[in-house]
Order: C-alpha cells, then structure tokens, then sequence
C-alpha cells in the first residue's frame, strides 16, 4: 500500500492489521519503506529476538569455556552488577 492510500485512510489499516493480525507494508516509488504491525506481535518479535539474543550469548559463553577460558565467578557477577 502507498504511504498516500495508507495516510488516507490510516484508521482503516489500523483495523485491518489488528483483525488479521498481518502486516502491512507502506511503500515509496514501488519499494518497501515501513511497515504497521498489531501492537501485540511486535511485542512478541521483540521479546523472540531478546531470547535468541540470550542463547547466541550463552552459545559464545559456552564455545569461549570450551576454548578453556576460565568462567567469570557468580560472587563477581553479582558484584558487578551490584548485587
């Protein structure tokens, strides 16, 4: 959809994307410029990049341990993060 027939008739894509529960992408000159996305799936792709974010971390920890790094201490855990 074009960002002018989006901008026109903006509370109609409103709807639509919270009854389907799909996406719609806005356009510029033919191209994808953004995209109005129900509220509540993009809290849900937030918080699956936040996890996959923690495994791919707790991965490389486990490949640096593996490699024979020695594990930060948990007292020094908590004392860097002021617990």
């Amino acid at each position: 959809m074009t960002l002018s027939q989006a901008r026109a008739r903006f509370a109609d894509v409103i709807d639509e994307v919270r009854h389907y529960h799909e996406p719609v992408y806005l356009t510029r000159r033919g191209r994808r410029v953004a995209a109005v996305i129900d509220a509540d799936a993009l809290e849900r792709l937030l918080a699956a990049a936040e996890d996959l974010e923690d495994i791919k971390a707790a991965e490389a920890s486990r490949a640096e341990i593996a490699d024979g790094e020695d594990p930060v201490p948990w007292e020094q855990v908590k004392a860097d993060l002021g617990l």
